[in-house]
């Protein structure tokens, strides 16, 4: 199989600064995601590219489902979030004039009641309704003990 990956997305980019690849399916590439503002907040891309969810392939669905129990466990045994949202988001790429939307899922684990991790408070303030987008970066160091927990508890 031929690994496709767009030159234009920042997912596909992740791993070259953006973000930092904790695990890989045959198919998806499991990121954490540059903004912890929902502690353990990732992103699953596909490797291929694929415009639109109508075209992911079975054994590629079957595999996500394999990333989605992986995930989740993992995060419960880190962190015990309330819920996980999984949401699958083109807007952003449709601000540039040449459009390329890839697939891509946005894992955000929510919290209803606060988590410190590594001297660190992290508030969930609009818990129960739609994640806003905004940033919140956290240190290198941190994010690299994140990574490694989250990574470690994959099982």
């Amino acid at each position: 199989m031929v690994i496709y990956t767009n030159s234009t997305c920042e997912y596909c980019q992740i791993a070259g600064g953006y973000g930092k690849l904790i695990w890989e399916t045959v198919h998806w590439n499991v990121y954490l995601a540059p903004s912890q503002r929902y502690l353990g907040t990732c992103v699953v891309a596909l490797k291929r590219h694929c415009r639109d969810l109508s075209q992911v392939k079975n054994e590629e669905w079957i595999d996500f489902a394999l990333v989605v129990q992986k995930l989740e466990k993992s995060l419960e045994k880190t962190f015990q979030p309330t819920l996980y949202n999984w949401s699958c988001f083109k807007n952003s790429v449709f601000r540039n004039e040449n459009p390329n939307p890839e697939v891509h899922w946005h894992f955000i684990p929510r919290y209803q009641n606060p988590v410190d991790f590594e001297g660190i408070s992290f508030h969930d303030p609009d818990f129960g309704y739609i994640p806003l987008p905004e940033k919140r970066e956290i240190p290198g160091k941190v994010m690299e003990k994140l990574a490694l927990r989250i990574k470690d508890n994959i099982k």
